[in-house]
């Protein structure tokens, strides 16, 4: 049941933080509204995941149960296996789900007492290229709009490097060497940034047999 197609995803979405049935949804690209509450009806029946009430009183939040947390050492297996032996697909360089995974990376203890605002420029793409990545003592929020606030950084790169970077596969030092990747705002800001705020995947440091082109 677990291994069934989409679950893996709702179940990493859940791991990662996601609380609701729109921020499930939104980190799982591809899967639809009616098939993600089927498998979340699934789940609460198999008691993985556990729904709370809001506390407007409207609606509810889905939660991993205890049980549900002791999946993470599957997917962990499964991601070190992934990492190590299979190519980059298209799937994997959505700008907007590798973005989301860099905001839920970044520890909050890391983030300043004042709003950050990152800009991302994808420079091949001609459509939906360019994204926010909000950093704000509350927590970390990636936008597909201008949210309204002064960007403090601009980071320019093409999808298949920004996953090859979030992965781990490229070091930004390297990228902003060849040219992969620039980044533009002040220099405590570039500085803060690369020490803190890159938002590595957490296997970012498994060694990919197959070398990605």
């Amino acid at each position: 049941m677990v291994t069934a197609r989409w679950t893996p995803i709702i179940v990493r979405n859940l791991l990662a933080g996601c609380t609701t049935f729109n921020e499930i949804l939104d980190a799982a690209p591809g899967l639809s509204k009616t098939l993600l509450s089927e498998r979340l009806k699934r789940l609460e029946r198999y008691k993985i995941v556990e729904l709370r009430a809001k506390p407007s009183g409207r609606g509810s939040t889905y939660h991993l149960s205890p049980l549900g947390f002791d999946l993470w050492p599957v997917l962990e297996a499964m991601g070190t296996w992934g990492s190590r032996w299979l190519d980059l697909e298209e799937e994997h360089l959505n700008p907007y789900l590798v973005l989301w995974d860099v905001s839920k990376l970044i520890d909050v203890k890391d983030l300043p007492d004042h709003r950050v605002v990152i800009r991302f420029d994808l420079t091949d793409l001609t459509k939906r290229n360019r994204f926010w990545l909000m950093l704000e003592p509350t927590g970390r929020e990636v936008c597909d709009k201008h949210p309204g606030f002064d960007e403090d950084l601009i980071f320019t790169t093409a999808t298949r490097p920004l996953a090859l970077w979030h992965l781990g596969r490229v070091a930004i030092g390297a990228a902003l060497r060849d040219g992969l990747i620039q980044l533009e705002g002040s220099a405590a800001m570039k500085k803060e940034f690369l020490s803190k705020w890159q938002g590595l995947s957490m296997f970012a440091h498994v060694k990919p047999e197959l070398q990605s082109h």
